[in-house]
Protein backbone atom coordinates (compact mmCIF):
# COMPACT_ATOMS: atom_id res chain seq x y z
CA UNK A 1 0.00 0.00 0.00
CA UNK A 2 0.79 3.46 -0.27
CA UNK A 3 0.46 6.53 2.17
CA UNK A 4 -2.62 7.97 1.67
CA UNK A 5 -5.00 8.37 4.23
CA UNK A 6 -7.30 5.96 2.38
CA UNK A 7 -4.72 3.13 1.82
CA UNK A 8 -4.65 1.95 5.39
CA UNK A 9 -8.47 0.80 5.96
CA UNK A 10 -8.36 -0.47 2.65
CA UNK A 11 -5.15 -2.85 2.95
CA UNK A 12 -7.29 -4.02 6.00
CA UNK A 13 -10.24 -4.29 4.38
CA UNK A 14 -8.58 -6.26 1.71
CA UNK A 15 -6.75 -8.77 3.53
CA UNK A 16 -9.99 -9.52 4.93
CA UNK A 17 -11.97 -10.59 2.17
CA UNK A 18 -9.07 -12.60 0.49
CA UNK A 19 -8.60 -14.09 3.77
CA UNK A 20 -12.92 -14.84 3.61
CA UNK A 21 -12.41 -16.20 0.48
CA UNK A 22 -9.16 -18.58 1.26
CA UNK A 23 -6.86 -17.01 -1.31
CA UNK A 24 -3.36 -17.35 -0.13
CA UNK A 25 -1.63 -13.56 0.29
CA UNK A 26 1.57 -12.61 1.63
CA UNK A 27 1.92 -9.05 2.39
CA UNK A 28 4.15 -6.16 3.48
CA UNK A 29 5.23 -7.11 7.05
CA UNK A 30 4.86 -4.58 9.73
CA UNK A 31 2.25 -2.87 7.95
CA UNK A 32 4.57 -0.86 6.16
CA UNK A 33 4.19 0.78 2.73
CA UNK A 34 5.39 -1.06 -0.54
CA UNK A 35 5.99 0.74 -4.05
CA UNK A 36 3.89 -0.59 -6.78
CA UNK A 37 7.74 -1.96 -9.02
CA UNK A 38 8.18 -3.72 -5.74
CA UNK A 39 4.95 -5.51 -5.91
CA UNK A 40 5.77 -6.36 -9.67
CA UNK A 41 9.01 -7.57 -8.90
CA UNK A 42 7.30 -9.67 -6.01
CA UNK A 43 5.06 -11.38 -9.00
CA UNK A 44 7.67 -12.13 -11.36
CA UNK A 45 10.09 -13.51 -8.67
CA UNK A 46 7.17 -15.60 -7.59
CA UNK A 47 5.95 -16.53 -11.39
CA UNK A 48 10.12 -17.32 -12.34
CA UNK A 49 8.19 -15.20 -15.97
CA UNK A 50 5.58 -17.67 -16.40
CA UNK A 51 2.02 -16.57 -16.90
CA UNK A 52 0.38 -20.08 -16.86
CA UNK A 53 0.50 -22.63 -15.06
CA UNK A 54 -0.02 -23.56 -10.88
CA UNK A 55 1.12 -21.70 -8.22
CA UNK A 56 1.12 -18.34 -9.84
CA UNK A 57 0.93 -15.16 -8.25
CA UNK A 58 -0.83 -12.18 -8.77
CA UNK A 59 -0.70 -8.82 -7.05
CA UNK A 60 -2.92 -5.65 -5.79
CA UNK A 61 -1.27 -2.15 -4.97
CA UNK A 62 -3.40 -0.12 -2.64
CA UNK A 63 -3.28 2.86 -3.94
CA UNK A 64 -4.96 5.90 -5.98
CA UNK A 65 -3.83 7.36 -9.55
CA UNK A 66 -0.94 10.20 -8.83
CA UNK A 67 -3.61 12.50 -9.94
CA UNK A 68 -6.11 12.65 -7.15
CA UNK A 69 -6.35 14.30 -4.31
CA UNK A 70 -4.80 13.13 -0.92
CA UNK A 71 -8.46 11.80 0.22
CA UNK A 72 -8.47 9.29 -2.71
CA UNK A 73 -7.81 5.81 -2.55
CA UNK A 74 -7.95 2.83 -4.88
CA UNK A 75 -6.70 -0.51 -5.65
CA UNK A 76 -4.88 -1.32 -8.61
CA UNK A 77 -4.55 -4.92 -9.73
CA UNK A 78 -1.53 -6.69 -11.29
CA UNK A 79 -1.97 -10.38 -12.71
CA UNK A 80 0.60 -13.20 -13.52
CA UNK A 81 2.83 -11.13 -15.81
CA UNK A 82 3.29 -8.20 -13.05
CA UNK A 83 1.72 -5.11 -15.09
CA UNK A 84 -0.95 -3.09 -15.20
CA UNK A 85 -4.52 -5.27 -15.97
CA UNK A 86 -5.75 -5.25 -19.46
CA UNK A 87 -8.54 -3.08 -20.33
CA UNK A 88 -10.75 -6.17 -20.29
CA UNK A 89 -9.50 -6.94 -17.04
CA UNK A 90 -10.14 -4.04 -15.42
CA UNK A 91 -13.43 -3.61 -16.64
CA UNK A 92 -15.07 -7.33 -15.21
CA UNK A 93 -13.49 -6.55 -11.89
CA UNK A 94 -15.14 -3.19 -12.08
CA UNK A 95 -18.36 -4.40 -13.80
CA UNK A 96 -18.74 -7.22 -10.84
CA UNK A 97 -17.57 -4.83 -7.79
CA UNK A 98 -20.45 -2.77 -8.77
CA UNK A 99 -22.81 -5.33 -8.89
CA UNK A 100 -22.17 -6.68 -5.83
CA UNK A 101 -22.32 -3.08 -4.23
CA UNK A 102 -25.91 -2.37 -5.79
CA UNK A 103 -26.62 -5.88 -4.39
CA UNK A 104 -26.01 -4.63 -0.90
CA UNK A 105 -22.50 -6.40 -0.90
CA UNK A 106 -24.30 -9.82 0.40
CA UNK A 107 -21.79 -11.72 -1.72
CA UNK A 108 -18.81 -10.30 0.04
CA UNK A 109 -17.15 -12.54 2.15
CA UNK A 110 -14.66 -11.51 5.15
CA UNK A 111 -12.33 -12.88 8.20
CA UNK A 112 -12.02 -9.69 10.92
CA UNK A 113 -8.47 -9.07 10.34
CA UNK A 114 -7.47 -9.85 14.34
CA UNK A 115 -8.39 -14.01 12.81
CA UNK A 116 -7.57 -13.26 9.14
CA UNK A 117 -3.72 -12.10 10.54
CA UNK A 118 -3.42 -16.07 12.27
CA UNK A 119 -4.25 -17.78 9.26
CA UNK A 120 -1.49 -20.03 7.64
CA UNK A 121 -2.17 -18.59 3.74
CA UNK A 122 -2.19 -14.88 5.51
CA UNK A 123 1.62 -14.49 5.86
CA UNK A 124 3.50 -11.15 6.56
CA UNK A 125 7.20 -10.79 4.32
CA UNK A 126 9.55 -8.48 4.06
CA UNK A 127 9.09 -7.66 0.70
CA UNK A 128 11.60 -4.47 0.51
CA UNK A 129 14.82 -6.84 1.00
CA UNK A 130 14.62 -8.89 -2.16
CA UNK A 131 14.01 -6.21 -4.39
CA UNK A 132 16.73 -3.74 -2.97
CA UNK A 133 19.47 -6.37 -2.99
CA UNK A 134 18.20 -7.63 -6.50
CA UNK A 135 18.42 -3.40 -7.91
CA UNK A 136 22.31 -4.76 -9.09
CA UNK A 137 20.68 -6.90 -11.72
CA UNK A 138 19.20 -3.66 -13.96
CA UNK A 139 21.27 -0.87 -12.05
CA UNK A 140 25.56 -0.60 -12.47
CA UNK A 141 26.27 0.83 -8.60
CA UNK A 142 30.28 0.68 -8.61
CA UNK A 143 30.93 3.51 -10.78
CA UNK A 144 28.12 5.89 -8.52
CA UNK A 145 29.49 4.36 -5.23
CA UNK A 146 32.91 5.62 -6.50
CA UNK A 147 32.01 8.70 -7.57
CA UNK A 148 31.29 10.47 -5.01
CA UNK A 149 28.53 11.80 -6.10
CA UNK A 150 26.05 13.84 -3.92
CA UNK A 151 22.70 12.40 -4.69
CA UNK A 152 19.18 14.18 -3.24
CA UNK A 153 15.84 12.09 -3.29
CA UNK A 154 12.51 14.16 -2.11
CA UNK A 155 9.74 10.71 -1.88
CA UNK A 156 6.70 13.40 -1.30
CA UNK A 157 5.46 11.67 1.83
CA UNK A 158 5.37 8.03 -0.61
CA UNK A 159 5.83 4.72 -0.56
CA UNK A 160 9.69 4.89 -1.31
CA UNK A 161 10.23 6.95 1.85
CA UNK A 162 11.09 3.42 3.69
CA UNK A 163 13.73 2.67 0.61
CA UNK A 164 16.45 4.95 0.27
CA UNK A 165 18.36 4.68 3.62
CA UNK A 166 18.32 0.82 3.36
CA UNK A 167 19.58 1.57 -0.78
CA UNK A 168 21.90 3.90 0.11
CA UNK A 169 23.77 1.70 3.28
CA UNK A 170 23.62 -1.50 0.82
CA UNK A 171 25.14 -0.14 -2.29
CA UNK A 172 27.18 2.85 -0.54
CA UNK A 173 25.86 5.97 -1.80
CA UNK A 174 25.68 9.40 -0.72
CA UNK A 175 21.85 9.51 -0.86
CA UNK A 176 20.33 12.75 1.30
CA UNK A 177 16.49 11.94 1.78
CA UNK A 178 15.48 15.75 1.88
CA UNK A 179 12.24 14.89 3.28
CA UNK A 180 11.33 11.62 5.17
CA UNK A 181 7.76 13.32 6.28
CA UNK A 182 5.34 11.50 5.69
CA UNK A 183 1.51 13.00 6.49
CA UNK A 184 -1.70 11.54 4.79
CA UNK A 185 -3.09 14.69 3.75
CA UNK A 186 0.25 15.79 1.66
CA UNK A 187 0.62 19.24 3.08
CA UNK A 188 4.24 19.65 2.75
CA UNK A 189 3.67 19.07 -0.96
CA UNK A 190 3.56 22.51 -3.07
CA UNK A 191 0.04 22.80 -5.23
CA UNK A 192 0.22 22.09 -8.62
CA UNK A 193 -0.25 24.79 -11.56
CA UNK A 194 -3.98 24.80 -11.13
CA UNK A 195 -4.23 25.17 -7.49
CA UNK A 196 -5.11 21.80 -6.90
CA UNK A 197 -2.97 18.86 -4.93
CA UNK A 198 -1.50 16.28 -6.53
CA UNK A 199 1.87 14.34 -5.95
CA UNK A 200 3.23 14.68 -9.36
CA UNK A 201 6.81 14.63 -9.79
CA UNK A 202 6.89 15.68 -13.51
CA UNK A 203 5.37 18.95 -12.48
CA UNK A 204 7.28 22.12 -11.43
CA UNK A 205 5.14 23.42 -9.43
CA UNK A 206 4.45 20.14 -7.06
CA UNK A 207 8.83 20.03 -7.30
CA UNK A 208 9.46 23.37 -6.50
CA UNK A 209 11.37 22.04 -3.13
CA UNK A 210 13.77 20.15 -4.67
CA UNK A 211 14.59 22.11 -7.65
CA UNK A 212 15.14 24.94 -5.15
CA UNK A 213 17.80 22.72 -3.32
CA UNK A 214 19.07 21.49 -6.83
CA UNK A 215 22.61 23.12 -6.49
CA UNK A 216 22.98 21.07 -3.62
CA UNK A 217 22.92 17.76 -5.43
CA UNK A 218 24.85 16.57 -8.86
CA UNK A 219 21.66 14.82 -9.44
CA UNK A 220 18.36 14.49 -7.41
CA UNK A 221 14.82 12.65 -8.20
CA UNK A 222 11.59 12.20 -6.57
CA UNK A 223 8.77 9.77 -5.98
CA UNK A 224 5.04 10.01 -6.41
CA UNK A 225 2.94 7.94 -3.51
CA UNK A 226 3.18 4.59 -5.12
CA UNK A 227 6.75 5.68 -6.56
CA UNK A 228 5.91 4.09 -9.61
CA UNK A 229 6.85 7.41 -11.27
CA UNK A 230 9.45 9.96 -11.27
CA UNK A 231 11.02 13.47 -11.45
CA UNK A 232 14.76 13.61 -12.60
CA UNK A 233 16.25 17.13 -10.84
CA UNK A 234 19.93 18.61 -12.19
CA UNK A 235 22.09 21.29 -11.35
CA UNK A 236 22.25 22.34 -15.04
CA UNK A 237 18.97 22.12 -15.87
CA UNK A 238 16.19 21.70 -12.95
CA UNK A 239 13.59 19.86 -13.54
CA UNK A 240 13.57 17.83 -17.05
CA UNK A 241 10.47 17.03 -18.57
CA UNK A 242 9.97 13.52 -18.89
CA UNK A 243 9.87 13.56 -22.64
CA UNK A 244 13.30 14.58 -22.26
CA UNK A 245 14.70 12.60 -19.68
CA UNK A 246 13.02 9.54 -21.30
CA UNK A 247 14.97 10.64 -24.87
CA UNK A 248 18.46 10.43 -22.64
CA UNK A 249 17.67 7.13 -20.95
CA UNK A 250 16.90 5.65 -24.04
CA UNK A 251 20.33 6.66 -25.80
CA UNK A 252 21.94 6.19 -22.28
CA UNK A 253 20.78 2.44 -21.74
CA UNK A 254 21.30 0.97 -25.43
CA UNK A 255 25.08 1.87 -25.26
CA UNK A 256 25.70 0.73 -22.15
CA UNK A 257 23.62 -2.84 -21.82
CA UNK A 258 26.08 -4.66 -24.64
CA UNK A 259 24.27 -8.07 -22.76
CA UNK A 260 20.67 -6.92 -24.10
CA UNK A 261 19.43 -9.14 -26.90
CA UNK A 262 20.34 -7.52 -30.16
CA UNK A 263 17.21 -7.64 -31.35
CA UNK A 264 15.90 -5.95 -28.44
CA UNK A 265 13.63 -2.33 -29.18
CA UNK A 266 12.05 0.35 -27.26
CA UNK A 267 8.29 1.12 -27.12
CA UNK A 268 6.99 4.53 -26.32
CA UNK A 269 3.47 5.89 -25.82
CA UNK A 270 1.95 7.63 -29.00
CA UNK A 271 1.99 11.04 -27.26
CA UNK A 272 5.23 10.48 -25.95
CA UNK A 273 8.52 12.92 -28.06
CA UNK A 274 9.27 12.41 -31.78
CA UNK A 275 13.18 13.04 -30.10
CA UNK A 276 12.87 9.74 -28.94
CA UNK A 277 12.41 8.22 -32.72
CA UNK A 278 15.09 10.29 -33.50
CA UNK A 279 17.45 8.97 -30.69
CA UNK A 280 15.96 4.72 -31.84
CA UNK A 281 16.87 5.88 -35.45
CA UNK A 282 20.32 7.20 -34.35
CA UNK A 283 20.84 3.78 -32.53
CA UNK A 284 19.09 1.66 -35.13
CA UNK A 285 16.94 0.32 -32.77
CA UNK A 286 13.09 -0.53 -33.73
CA UNK A 287 10.22 1.45 -32.29
CA UNK A 288 7.40 0.88 -31.15
CA UNK A 289 4.43 2.85 -30.46
CA UNK A 290 1.51 1.71 -28.44
CA UNK A 291 -1.12 3.52 -26.84
CA UNK A 292 -0.90 5.26 -23.94
CA UNK A 293 -0.84 3.28 -20.42
CA UNK A 294 1.83 1.11 -18.95
CA UNK A 295 -0.52 -2.02 -19.64
CA UNK A 296 0.39 -2.26 -23.18
CA UNK A 297 4.26 -2.70 -22.64
CA UNK A 298 3.91 -5.55 -19.63
CA UNK A 299 4.08 -8.24 -22.29
CA UNK A 300 6.75 -7.19 -24.27
CA UNK A 301 8.96 -6.41 -21.12
CA UNK A 302 8.60 -9.82 -19.81
CA UNK A 303 9.65 -11.59 -23.14
CA UNK A 304 12.98 -9.28 -23.08
CA UNK A 305 11.02 -8.10 -26.56
CA UNK A 306 11.30 -4.48 -25.09
CA UNK A 307 14.96 -3.42 -23.68
CA UNK A 308 13.04 -0.06 -22.37
CA UNK A 309 9.28 1.30 -22.18
CA UNK A 310 8.24 4.42 -21.48
CA UNK A 311 5.38 6.96 -21.05
CA UNK A 312 5.04 10.74 -21.04
CA UNK A 313 3.90 11.26 -17.90
CA UNK A 314 6.55 10.30 -16.00
CA UNK A 315 6.59 5.98 -15.80
CA UNK A 316 9.00 3.68 -17.00
CA UNK A 317 11.03 0.50 -16.99
CA UNK A 318 13.77 -1.50 -18.72
CA UNK A 319 15.63 -4.85 -18.53
CA UNK A 320 18.15 -6.15 -16.25
CA UNK A 321 21.86 -6.16 -17.42
CA UNK A 322 21.83 -9.53 -18.48
CA UNK A 323 18.90 -8.52 -20.74
CA UNK A 324 15.92 -10.59 -18.52
CA UNK A 325 13.23 -8.65 -17.00
CA UNK A 326 13.28 -6.38 -14.02
CA UNK A 327 9.58 -5.25 -13.54
CA UNK A 328 6.49 -4.96 -15.86
CA UNK A 329 5.11 -1.87 -14.34
CA UNK A 330 6.61 1.32 -13.93
CA UNK A 331 9.57 1.95 -11.58
CA UNK A 332 10.24 5.41 -10.42
CA UNK A 333 12.61 3.98 -7.79
CA UNK A 334 14.98 2.25 -10.70
CA UNK A 335 14.57 5.61 -12.85
CA UNK A 336 15.93 7.81 -10.02
CA UNK A 337 19.17 5.44 -9.92
CA UNK A 338 19.65 5.29 -13.84
CA UNK A 339 19.92 9.15 -13.89
CA UNK A 340 23.24 8.33 -11.30
CA UNK A 341 24.71 5.84 -12.93
CA UNK A 342 24.45 7.69 -16.20
CA UNK A 343 26.19 10.83 -14.40
CA UNK A 344 28.59 8.87 -13.02
CA UNK A 345 29.97 6.64 -15.82
CA UNK A 346 29.72 9.35 -18.70
CA UNK A 347 30.12 12.97 -16.25
CA UNK A 348 27.58 14.33 -17.67
CA UNK A 349 23.58 14.76 -15.77
CA UNK A 350 20.87 14.09 -17.71
CA UNK A 351 19.91 17.48 -18.29
CA UNK A 352 23.35 18.04 -20.08
CA UNK A 353 23.60 14.55 -22.14
CA UNK A 354 19.74 15.84 -23.59
CA UNK A 355 21.65 19.20 -24.67
CA UNK A 356 23.91 16.70 -26.21
CA UNK A 357 21.06 15.16 -28.29
CA UNK A 358 19.39 18.47 -29.20
CA UNK A 359 22.59 19.42 -30.56
CA UNK A 360 22.91 16.52 -33.05
CA UNK A 361 18.91 15.55 -33.17
CA UNK A 362 16.93 18.71 -33.20
CA UNK A 363 15.38 20.65 -30.95
CA UNK A 364 11.61 19.34 -29.71
CA UNK A 365 9.14 21.92 -28.22
CA UNK A 366 6.54 19.84 -26.00
CA UNK A 367 3.12 20.90 -24.34
CA UNK A 368 0.35 18.99 -22.33
CA UNK A 369 -2.85 20.75 -22.04
CA UNK A 370 -5.48 19.86 -19.36
CA UNK A 371 -8.87 21.27 -20.53
CA UNK A 372 -12.67 21.07 -18.57
CA UNK A 373 -14.91 18.64 -20.17
CA UNK A 374 -18.26 16.79 -19.12
CA UNK A 375 -18.97 13.08 -19.25
CA UNK A 376 -20.60 13.39 -22.37
CA UNK A 377 -18.05 15.26 -24.21
CA UNK A 378 -15.39 12.78 -22.60
CA UNK A 379 -17.26 10.15 -24.70
CA UNK A 380 -17.41 12.16 -27.75
CA UNK A 381 -13.77 12.71 -27.50
CA UNK A 382 -13.01 9.33 -27.26
CA UNK A 383 -14.60 8.23 -30.56
CA UNK A 384 -12.92 11.35 -32.56
CA UNK A 385 -12.39 9.95 -35.81
CA UNK A 386 -10.47 11.38 -38.99
CA UNK A 387 -13.66 12.42 -41.08
CA UNK A 388 -14.52 15.00 -37.81
CA UNK A 389 -11.46 16.51 -39.22
CA UNK A 390 -12.75 19.42 -41.74
CA UNK A 391 -9.10 21.10 -42.24
CA UNK A 392 -6.10 20.12 -44.47
CA UNK A 393 -3.69 22.18 -42.74
CA UNK A 394 -1.84 22.02 -39.36
CA UNK A 395 -0.59 25.71 -38.24
CA UNK A 396 -0.05 25.75 -41.89
CA UNK A 397 1.50 22.67 -43.10
CA UNK A 398 -0.16 20.28 -44.99
CA UNK A 399 -1.64 17.14 -42.66
CA UNK A 400 -0.04 14.14 -43.57
CA UNK A 401 -2.19 11.42 -41.23
CA UNK A 402 -4.56 10.90 -38.94
CA UNK A 403 -4.27 8.38 -36.47
CA UNK A 404 -6.81 6.67 -34.59
CA UNK A 405 -4.83 3.46 -33.50
CA UNK A 406 -1.41 3.03 -32.63
CA UNK A 407 1.22 2.16 -35.12
CA UNK A 408 2.59 -0.56 -32.78
CA UNK A 409 -0.18 -3.25 -32.20
CA UNK A 410 -2.97 -1.27 -34.13
CA UNK A 411 -5.12 -0.71 -30.93
CA UNK A 412 -7.50 2.45 -30.44
CA UNK A 413 -5.63 5.45 -28.63
CA UNK A 414 -8.66 6.43 -27.19
CA UNK A 415 -8.76 9.86 -29.52
CA UNK A 416 -7.14 11.09 -32.70
CA UNK A 417 -3.59 12.37 -33.67
CA UNK A 418 -2.73 14.32 -36.23
CA UNK A 419 0.37 14.91 -37.85
CA UNK A 420 2.40 17.39 -39.81
CA UNK A 421 6.01 17.37 -41.27
CA UNK A 422 7.00 20.02 -38.41
CA UNK A 423 4.72 18.97 -35.28
CA UNK A 424 1.98 17.07 -34.21
CA UNK A 425 -0.90 16.91 -31.49
CA UNK A 426 -3.11 14.44 -30.12
CA UNK A 427 -6.04 14.93 -28.25
CA UNK A 428 -7.98 12.40 -25.88
CA UNK A 429 -10.32 12.42 -22.73
CA UNK A 430 -8.78 11.71 -19.18
CA UNK A 431 -9.83 8.79 -17.71
CA UNK A 432 -9.69 9.52 -14.15
CA UNK A 433 -10.82 13.66 -14.51
CA UNK A 434 -13.32 15.94 -15.96
CA UNK A 435 -11.16 16.67 -18.31
CA UNK A 436 -9.44 15.91 -21.85
CA UNK A 437 -5.84 16.25 -22.30
CA UNK A 438 -4.31 18.34 -25.68
CA UNK A 439 -0.49 16.45 -26.44
CA UNK A 440 1.48 18.39 -28.73
CA UNK A 441 4.59 18.73 -29.99
CA UNK A 442 6.88 21.12 -32.65
CA UNK A 443 10.15 21.23 -33.93
CA UNK A 444 9.62 24.87 -34.79
CA UNK A 445 9.76 26.26 -31.80
CA UNK A 446 7.13 27.74 -29.19
CA UNK A 447 5.02 30.21 -31.36
CA UNK A 448 5.11 27.10 -33.63
CA UNK A 449 3.55 25.15 -31.24
CA UNK A 450 1.33 27.65 -30.09
CA UNK A 451 -0.20 27.55 -33.39
CA UNK A 452 -1.06 23.61 -33.66
CA UNK A 453 -2.50 23.94 -30.33
CA UNK A 454 -4.59 26.62 -31.12
CA UNK A 455 -5.51 24.49 -34.86
CA UNK A 456 -6.30 21.63 -32.34
CA UNK A 457 -8.51 23.29 -29.86
CA UNK A 458 -10.87 24.25 -33.58
CA UNK A 459 -10.28 20.86 -34.41
CA UNK A 460 -12.10 19.26 -31.21
CA UNK A 461 -14.47 22.34 -30.98
CA UNK A 462 -15.94 21.32 -33.82
CA UNK A 463 -16.19 17.88 -33.54
CA UNK A 464 -18.07 18.51 -30.10
CA UNK A 465 -20.36 20.91 -31.97
CA UNK A 466 -20.86 18.65 -34.67
CA UNK A 467 -21.94 15.58 -32.37
CA UNK A 468 -25.26 14.09 -32.61
CA UNK A 469 -24.78 13.44 -28.77
CA UNK A 470 -27.08 16.18 -27.74
CA UNK A 471 -24.31 18.28 -25.82
CA UNK A 472 -25.37 21.31 -25.40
Amino acid sequence: MDTHALSQPAHVSALEVLAGNGVAVRYQQDAGYTPTPVISRAILRHNDARITGPGLADGIVVTPSRTTLPSSGGFKYNPPHGGPASIETTRAIEDRANVILAEGQEAVERVPIERASRLDEILALDLAAPYITELDRAIDFEPIATSGLALGVDPMGGASVGYWEAIAEHYRLDIEVVNPRVDPTFAFVSVDHDGKLRMDPSSAATMAGLVGLKDRFDVAWGNDPDADRFGIVTASHGLLPPNHYLAVAVDYLFRHRPNWPAKASLAKTVVSSSMIDRVAARLERPLVELPVGFKWFAEGLRQSVYGFAGEESAGASFLCRDGRVWTTDKDGLLLGLLAAEMTARTGRDPGERYGDLESHLGRFTFSRLDIPASREERIVLGKLSPDQVETELLAGDPILALVCAAPGNGAAIGGLKIISQHGWFLARPSGTEDLYKIYAESTEGADHLERIVGDARQIISGALRSASTGIG
